[in-house]
């Protein structure tokens, strides 16, 4: 598995890493402890060392099932968790102060709550779940996350950025106490490539770059007809005539991508790996046979210069958790 630095530490990471929401039994529909913990064991064994969780992931089960694997694995994970904002909202909006997102009480608190649920001592990286740049400037946040470095419980820190504002943080990257920012990016959202990754590579801050599939838009397996359980958040997402409008905009992307790839899932994720910015790529597994299928897609490489051109014409300014 390739390794990459993460933000100006000794630490690598792998560049294929696990988004761990998918195994939360909530929201996502169908995931199974066993199935789970088993794609976990196989992940490590393909040399994946990067987890990226939640607190709010299943009301911390989606910890508790990544501390159990690296217990029984006997091997160390580089661990990333998050806080909610105390107002539980997403994205964070324009008008929530930080005293109602995140005091410091809150956040120290959250910590400890992930830390039990990990049963670790410490987490290597804890982002805020989502961020508001407004509050670059206000101490009680950089006073509480100095306060669990100090203690050594947290290593380091990071800004989840709301859904679609991929500049919505950058202000808080120039105060130097931000290690990485994890992003929304994709072949439908490459706003990123334009100010974050510049920013981030000049500051030597590590981007996550999350929802590389479009919540399944880009495996090329949503059909107009796709059906979702019932309780299942994609029946939101792809509400409408949205999956109708993904299967037009999938097909368009299977034309210019087959004669270098085998399938649009590996060009979506071969896609990321062609920035170098990006630190590391985290789509949802729940199954082995799609965890293999990542990892060979990532073991192919950068995507040619000429392909990466041509989708750019694939943006698609869009939304779909409104």
């Amino acid at each position: 598995m390739n390794m990459k630095k993460f933000g100006t530490s000794n630490e690598s990471v792998s560049l294929l890493g696990l988004g761990c929401w998918g195994i939360s039994k909530s929201q996502w529909i169908g995931a199974d402890d066993k199935e789970s913990k088993k794609v976990l064991h196989k992940a490590i064994e393909q040399g994946i060392n990067f987890f990226d969780t939640a607190l709010v992931y299943g009301n911390g089960h989606s910890e508790c099932l990544i501390g159990e694997v690296e217990r029984e694995s006997g091997k160390k994970l580089f661990v990333a968790s998050k806080i909610p904002s105390l107002k539980y909202e997403w994205p964070a909006s324009k008008s929530s102060t930080l005293k109602e997102s995140f005091p410091k009480n809150h956040i120290i608190q959250k910590t400890e709550e992930s830390l039990g649920n990990l049963k670790r001592d410490y987490i290597d990286l804890m982002q805020f779940h989502v961020w508001n740049d407004n509050w670059a400037n206000n101490d009680e946040w950089k006073e509480a996350i100095e306060k669990l470095k100090n203690e050594g419980k947290v290593l380091f820190w990071g800004i989840s950025m709301n859904d679609h504002q991929p500049t919505n943080g950058i202000e808080t990257g120039k105060t130097g106490l931000i290690d990485s920012f994890q992003v929304i990016f994709n072949i439908f959202e490459q706003r990123p490539v334009e100010r974050l990754f510049p920013f981030c590579k000049e500051n030597e801050i590590s981007i996550i770059a999350r929802v590389p599939f479009d919540e399944g838009a880009l495996t090329g397996n949503i059909e107009p007809s796709t059906h979702f359980p019932i309780g299942d958040f994609r029946n939101e997402y792809f509400k409408d005539k949205r999956k109708v409008d993904v299967k037009l905009r999938v097909d368009k992307i299977w034309k210019d991508v087959k004669t270098e790839t085998s399938s649009i899932a590996e060009a979506a994720l071969r896609f990321i790996i062609s920035h170098d910015a990006v630190t590391s790529v985290i789509p949802g597994v729940r199954k082995e046979k799609n965890l293999m299928a990542n990892i060979d897609s990532v073991k192919k490489g950068k995507l040619s210069l000429k392909l990466l051109d041509e989708l750019k014409v694939h943006k698609w300014d869009k939304n779909f958790y409104e």
